[in-house]
């Protein structure tokens, strides 16, 4: 933005002697409605109210206010540039160039080829437009620091000043240009070339059309916009937005706060069928920060939905990360979502990223998502239902492939039945498992040893480096005295001949995914009754019996008892008043190794940790350091409240809190998610933040996060329709073995919605 005032500056300077002394009018207005001021070279404020005709003199600069507009020719060439509202921008022109230097706002251009002597060009703050002879328009926010210049006929060059970018637009194309140095070119959409501010085509005017001293009530009335034309406008603009840009984002602890509701609740709109999202800014995969390409397209057909996920990733040296597109499961990362139907459909299906997923009342399995550490961890998981008669069943699986490759995978089954329209009970029993909690360690080269324990993470036929040289110790490719051996530590790199192997201490071979299972198992049976249902007021009562079932593992690395607790929620109540607000309130006991909710939100964060000490390094699962204290095993009971609200569609609010007491333990879980709706709000394409902390003595001591913490926010600024700019920010913290340590994610991108 400084180079930009210096260049206005040094501008000013070149031609400010010769405009000052001989007042050089470069054009007039034709047209000016509303608020249209003009501030005159060297003048420090707009002062001058404008009228059809005035002169505009070199290095004047006009104001459009709000739902107004003006219509600029000039003189030479009879080019013609249209303002829309909230625009400012100034006339410079040199002996051969002509530029138009916009601080803010929207202009349309038609540039005359014939007659022009002078090279046209449009600048911003960001972008310089080079135009040829050409109709095309430029958007310019100086807020969010983002340019935007559409083709109509002809073409132009845009020049991104940060990076040194260039790109030609020609007709019917676009190119997005930002402060971050970023210029994309993309095709134009209908909509992308903004209306026509004073309702007439940007055609040239007639060589012998007025062009000085025209009145203006002697304009035709068609010419006059209403007043309120602009709302109008951006009343269309409004209901022309993608409701669904977050859909294809990936947002793991949305708490799903739009969640069907009975009554008059605002109806979701029709899916686009072809929604073309494109993604650009930066990811961090392995702990390393990467420039993000993203094509992320979404087909609809009647239930049918098809989202992919398509990305490109550069470090700063250019190189694209290859691990995204080499193996077979590559391909299958790469579709983000397939879906048929709703839940509320006699069938219904859902295959690869899943948000909060709920089975039953929630009592094991609560706000799942698989999405937690998405990109670096992409799951492909499956969650599917199907009715018939009274019967209802629903299965879900977190990954398919943890399940197909080491056997380990969160897996969720529910059944139901309603003893009869006439007496609504229904019946519901639950079963989930994690089928192997160890699967939640990272093994980057899939030789069945976790990073952790692996001296060789990136090499499938090596894993152990006793003597800590950087060679492993059994390479069948290396040739030594004594075959492939290197356990020697003395320097040479090889074991001596005088040396015995079995003389020579080895580290223990490393704890294997292959060998080592731990499994967590849930059961829960519930029934429910809707006492009321109607539009204005439903309550339904439920009781729920839970159970959970931690087997024992006995190895060097992982020790664990058998470990069983059960909870029982009655009664439970759940009511929506008016179709806006929800409620729920449990009063809770339970016994032994339980906690509600085991199967959470953040489940894959905590699933299992890594600790080291000075013994050594040791794993845990979620299980032993929520249990490790044991008090936690201790007999409870309490109380927990949630409640949901859509405020006129304007803003929907989820919050749920827990309080479970015993003699002398107290242990709290508290959730919140907050999420305003974007159509209701101009510039703004998604806003909500969320935090969730489970299970914890205090989950309101914000200054000291265990954990059992996570909390987030996303911000997306609508530059334009269609283009936004998204920050994405997530934090939870994992235990290093001295102490918690911080893990954050963040995600800046502009996304483009076609």
């Amino acid at each position: 933005m400084f180079l930009h005032k210096i260049k206005k500056i040094i501008f000013l300077f070149i031609f400010l002697y010769s405009s000052i002394l001989s007042a050089e009018i470069i054009g007039r207005v034709m047209k000016a409605n509303g608020q249209v001021l003009i501030k005159p070279i060297g003048g420090s404020s707009y002062s001058v109210e404008v009228k059809p005709g005035q002169s505009v003199s070199n290095g004047d600069a006009i104001r459009v206010g709000e739902g107004s507009f003006a219509v600029v020719i000039f003189l030479d060439d009879k080019s013609v540039v249209k303002v829309r509202e909230n625009t400012d921008f100034q006339f410079v022109e040199t002996s051969n160039t002509r530029s138009l230097i916009i601080d803010q706002g929207t202009t349309l251009h038609n540039v005359n080829k014939e007659g022009r002597q002078k090279a046209y060009r449009v600048e911003t703050p960001v972008s310089v437009a080079s135009v040829k002879g050409t109709e095309f328009s430029a958007f310019h926010d100086a807020v969010a620091g983002i340019d935007k210049f559409v083709g109509k006929t002809g073409n132009f060059d845009v020049f991104n000043t940060i990076s040194g970018m260039t790109v030609n637009v020609g007709a019917g194309q676009k190119a997005v240009s930002n402060a971050l140095g970023q210029l994309i070119p993309a095709p134009a959409q209908p909509g992308d070339f903004p209306d026509d501010p004073d309702g007439e085509s940007n055609d040239q005017p007639e060589e012998d059309q007025p062009e000085e001293d025209q009145p203006e009530e002697d304009q035709p009335e068609e010419d006059q916009p209403e007043e309120d034309q602009p709302e109008e406008q951006e009343q269309l603009q409004d209901e022309t937005q993608d409701e669904d840009l977050s859909e294809d984002q990936p947002n793991p602890e949305n708490a799903d706060s739009n969640q069907s509701q009975s009554g008059d609740s605002p109806k979701t709109k029709p899916k686009k069928p072809l929604n073309l999202g494109l993604g650009v800014g930066s990811a961090t995969i392995d702990g390393k920060l990467y420039n993000q390409v993203a094509l992320r397209p979404e087909l609809s057909f009647g239930k049918l939905g098809l989202g992919l996920d398509l990305p490109i990733y550069i470090d700063n040296e250019g190189n694209i990360r290859k691990d995204e597109w080499d193996e077979f499961s590559d391909i299958i990362d790469k579709f983000l979502f397939i879906r048929w139907g709703e839940k509320s459909d006699p069938f219904w299906f859902k295959w690869g990223s899943l948000n909060n997923v709920t089975l039953g009342y929630g009592g094991l399995l609560n706000g799942y998502s698989n999405m937690m550490e998405f990109p670096s961890v992409r799951k492909v998981g499956v969650n599917t239902g199907f009715g018939f008669g009274n019967f209802g069943t629903e299965i879900f699986l977190s990954d398919i492939k943890d399940l197909s490759s080491r056997g380990g995978t969160l897996m969720g089954l529910r059944g139901t039945y309603k003893v009869s329209d006439s007496l609504p009970i229904t019946l519901g029993v639950n079963f989930v498992s994690d089928l192997n909690q160890f699967s939640g360690l990272k093994d980057s080269d899939n030789d069945s040893y976790p990073d952790m324990f692996d001296d060789f993470p990136d090499n499938k036929e090596l894993w152990n480096d006793t003597d800590g040289d950087g060679l492993p110790d059994n390479d069948p490719n290396r040739t030594a005295p004594l075959g492939g051996w290197d356990i020697d530590s003395n320097g040479d790199n090889v074991l001596d001949a005088d040396q015995n192997p079995e003389d020579v201490i080895l580290k223990q071979t490393p704890f294997s995914l292959n060998k080592n299972k731990a499994t967590a198992t849930g059961f829960a049976l519930d029934v429910g009754y809707p006492v009321v249902k109607s539009k204005a007021f439903s309550l339904e009562v439920y009781a729920e019996f839970n159970s959970l079932t931690f087997d024992k593992v006995s190895s060097k690395t992982f020790n664990r008892e058998d470990m069983t607790g059960t909870g029982i929620t009655v009664p439970g109540i759940k009511s929506n008043l008016f179709g806006f607000l929800n409620m729920s309130f449990e009063y809770r006991i339970k016994k032994g190794f339980f906690v509600p909710q085991f199967f959470d939100g953040s489940y894959d964060l905590s699933r299992i940790v890594v600790e080291t000490n000075e013994l050594g390094t040791f794993i845990k699962t979620k299980d032993q350091f929520i249990f490790a204290d044991s008090s936690t095993s201790a007999n409870t009971s309490g109380m927990f409240g949630s409640a949901s609200a859509n405020l006129f569609n304007l803003l929907t609010f989820n919050a749920s809190y827990a309080s479970m007491k015993a003699d002398t333990t107290e242990f709290n879980s508290f959730s919140a998610l907050i999420n305003l709706n974007a159509e209701n709000i101009p510039k703004l394409s998604v806003a909500q933040a969320y935090y969730q902390r489970n299970n914890d003595k205090n989950p309101f001591d914000f200054s000291n996060p265990s954990q059992n913490t996570i909390f987030g926010y996303k911000v997306g600024y609508e530059v334009s329709e269609g283009v936004s700019l998204i920050w994405d920010f997530r934090q939870f913290y994992r235990d290093t073995g001295s102490g918690l340590e911080p893990v954050k994610q963040t995600t800046i991108e502009t996304a483009f919605n076609f």
